[in-house]
């Protein structure tokens, strides 16, 4: 007879300081205070739960940024999750601020793949054991590759694993702690849905991992996917809404007999609220409000930025800003540094904020017209069109005609002049983005110093476009074709 328990776990992914709720069709939607009132209600009514957070609680409001994540720490040690892993985010304000911020958690941060090159010891606990009832969980935590791109930005802390040697890890520790009579294993990822199904494949199934919570994609079901016999789910991104898993664990066997799994909507009609944990967000709330409601500018429409791969009204207008402000022929404005999908008509401190948070330094390298032609034709490889890499957000001025099929420009100029191969550039660009110019723009620092050592211009991208928004109140842009890619 099989010796079977009951257990909910309930999983979060991609938060972003998504600490209000927002109202839709006449109900209010997210929120911390109502995310908590459908924990807590929870862990009222069944009797072994377990709350797990798949990383990226930081970046994305006024709030977070503000306190640089640590407003965030205070609503998590409310909001209880009985284990979290970090993700790429957590790393933007540098990692030695990441590790302040864990001592100020209540809650156990786990990651099993970062490490301090110079030893090459973890930089957090592993793996985290959680006991229920007699259940015992073991919690991996692994992140996406894409934090070594803020990791370059430190010399000294923060190398990667690849998910290879990531592989090699969760056996590891698998093999280590297994023996504890571990009834689930769960990975906590934040690589996104195809790396954990990637994952997943390349696991041993005699190591025992059951289920991956993952994150980073921002990737809703409808169901879990199974891989090589594992269950992996994701809950979308914010706190509109929580997957919810309800198992039937073989104490016995030490494996999970039945699931059933819900992606739950967080709404005030179905959820209650955490009224301490308003407090504590009306009391960051209030700071923030008095600092960021002053009104910069008001356009003409609202200005919309619907993909990160493509060229977009809000890309074009904070490209052209930092080309005239700086000087420059031509500014690469990263697409993903724009977290909104639209800004304005009338624009707040705070909305501005929320919509281009990476306040970065910003570089300027020359670079010749044929080194311009490689940057811009490396980004709009194939893989640009699945949202795998990063994409640029270009200058008035530039004009390119990509052609998919034949994998190069068609057309390619500057102010009305085909561009020639020995013509020269002024080119800015972001910190984050120069930092990896080699991964993102396949060129090297050696290959761009030929024409001069690259510069800092300015040290700070926000003040650069409230300065400008705060002398031009009606500015417009369009999607007018500086990037075209036909096929």
């Amino acid at each position: 007879m099989k010796n079977i328990r009951h257990l909910t776990l309930l999983h979060s992914n991609d938060l972003h300081g998504d600490f209000l709720a927002e109202p839709v069709d006449d109900t209010f939607v997210g929120g911390v205070s109502l995310l908590s009132g459908y924990v807590s209600s929870v862990r009222r009514t069944e009797r072994n739960v377990l709350y797990a957070v798949c990383g990226d609680m930081f970046r994305g409001s006024i709030i977070d940024a503000e306190y640089k994540g640590i407003s965030t720490v205070e609503m998590m040690n409310l909001l209880a999750p009985d284990v979290v892993t970090i993700g790429n985010h957590e790393i933007d304000y540098g990692i030695a601020h990441l590790l302040f911020i864990e001592k100020c958690a209540t809650f156990p941060v786990i990651n099993a793949n970062l490490y301090i090159k110079m030893s090459g010891r973890r930089l957090f606990t592993p793996c985290q054991i959680a006991e229920t009832d007699g259940i015992r969980v073991l919690f991996i935590g692994l992140i996406t590759p894409d934090v070594m791109a803020q990791a370059k930005q430190d010399t000294l802390i923060g190398s990667f694993i690849d998910t290879e040697e990531a592989v090699r890890t969760v056996g590891k520790i698998c093999n280590a702690y297994r023996t504890l009579d571990i009834d689930c294993t769960v990975l906590l990822t934040h690589i996104g849905i195809a790396e954990d199904r990637r994952l997943a494949q390349m696991l041993d199934p005699a190591w025992g991992v059951d289920i991956i919570l993952g994150g980073h994609s921002h990737t809703v079901m409808e169901q879990p996917v199974v891989e090589n016999g594992i269950v992996i789910a994701h809950a979308g991104s914010g706190t509109d809404n929580v997957g919810r898993f309800d198992l039937a664990v073989d104490t016995d066997r030490n494996c999970i007999d039945s699931y059933t799994w819900q992606f739950v909507p967080i709404t005030e009609e179905t959820c209650e609220r955490d009224v301490q944990l308003e407090k504590i967000i009306d009391k960051y709330r209030s700071i923030t409000d008095a600092k960021y409601q002053r009104l910069v500018a008001r356009f003409n429409h609202a200005l919309t930025h619907p993909e990160r791969n493509r060229e977009t009204e809000l890309g074009n207008l904070f490209a052209d800003i930092f080309r005239e402000s700086l000087g420059v022929d031509v500014m690469l404005l990263g697409s993903g540094s724009i977290r909104a999908n639209a800004l304005g008509p009338l624009v707040e401190y705070g909305g501005l904020r929320e919509t281009f948070p990476f306040d970065d330094s910003i570089y300027m390298f020359k670079a010749s017209g044929a080194q311009l032609r490689h940057m811009l034709r490396f980004m709009l490889r194939d893989e640009a069109f699945s949202g795998h890499t990063e994409f640029y957000q270009v200058s008035e001025g530039i004009r390119a005609v990509y052609s998919r099929t034949a994998k190069d420009f068609s057309e390619f100029s500057f102010n009305g002049k085909t561009v020639t191969d020995d013509q020269i550039f002024t080119v800015g660009i972001q910190s984050y983005h120069y930092s990896n110019l080699k991964k993102f723009l396949d060129i090297t620092y050696a290959e761009l110093e030929q024409h001069q050592k690259p510069r800092v211009v300015s040290t700070s991208c926000l003040d650069i476009i409230d300065e400008y928004l705060s002398g031009h109140p009606k500015v417009d842009r369009v999607v007018e074709g500086r990037i075209t890619v036909t096929d």
